[in-house]
């Protein structure tokens, strides 16, 4: 795993217990090189964000119980994947995010001042 160092260039806060969120479902938008969608931005998930990422082929909304995994909706926390989240702002429809529990490495995609502008 990668060190836990937020976008700001300190510790790594956690993202979302309830749902359970992260690479390593810790809560945490850890990351390690195994982890090719860089599912590293912690995310206020908005409905049309929800939506976006569904047209791409990622469904958030409908739940995978043979995964372990919930759905999502409006108002949840997920840490999503960067290059995600960078298509969405492009397009106007990025959700805020947690810049706290945001993983550094999301700067190896998404500028910091786009992070900040969004910033909840």
């Amino acid at each position: 795993m990668k060190p836990s160092i937020n976008v700001l260039g300190d510790e790594l806060q956690s993202c979302s217990s309830k749902p359970l969120t992260g690479w390593y479902r810790d809560g945490c938008c850890n990351t390690d090189n195994n982890d090719h969608g860089l599912h590293t931005v912690c995310c206020i998930l908005t409905d049309k964000f929800l939506q976006f990422a569904k047209s791409k082929g990622n469904d958030l909304i409908t739940p995978a119980p043979q995964y372990n995994f919930p759905g999502l909706k409006a108002g949840d926390r997920w840490c999503v994947c960067a290059r995600t989240w960078l298509e969405a702002a492009e397009k106007g429809v990025a959700c805020p995010v947690n810049l706290e529990a945001t993983h550094e490495e999301s700067l190896q995609i998404i500028p910091i001042e786009l992070l900040e502008i969004h910033a909840e």
